[in-house]
């Protein structure tokens, strides 16, 4: 078990690290869409990519989930076979959001044996998420 000021010691050495070895401007919460985040997450139970939809209006969030819900065929499809809808996610602190998303389950931020396989999970999904939101971005407007 690591303390909390271990454990915050352990994420920054992993962030750091990450953007040492996968040099790269990433999108994430700079879309161009306030109410649209692309999110890296990675804890102690598993690695995710995510498209949010942040706003707290849930009238807001339904509309921006149904244009990815329309999209959802191309995205599992060309992009991210393994992408999961969900309307109504709860983040830990209890705030309710929509994601979409992809998980590595069985990862730990704890252990850094598995930083090289979240790593290019984290990778090679982010590029992909992105990849498909440039091209459907205008969509969203």
């Amino acid at each position: 078990m690591f303390s909390k000021a271990e454990s915050k010691k352990l994420r920054q050495q992993f962030w750091t690290s990450f953007g040492i070895v996968f040099r790269r401007k990433w999108l994430l919460y700079n879309t161009g869409i306030k109410e649209l985040e692309l999110k890296f997450t990675f804890n102690r139970k598993f690695a995710q990519v995510s498209i949010d939809v942040i706003d707290e209006d849930p009238l807001i969030r339904e509309y921006y989930f149904e244009k990815l819900l329309s999209l959802k065929k191309i995205l599992t499809t060309e992009y991210l076979p393994n992408s999961i809808f969900e309307e109504e996610y709860e983040l830990p602190e209890g705030k309710v959001i929509s994601r979409v998303y992809v998980q590595l389950d069985g990862v730990s931020i704890h252990n850094r044996n598995q930083w090289p396989e979240a790593m290019k999970f984290l990778n090679d999904n982010m590029e992909q998420m992105e990849a498909f939101f440039v091209e459907y971005k205008d969509l969203f407007r």
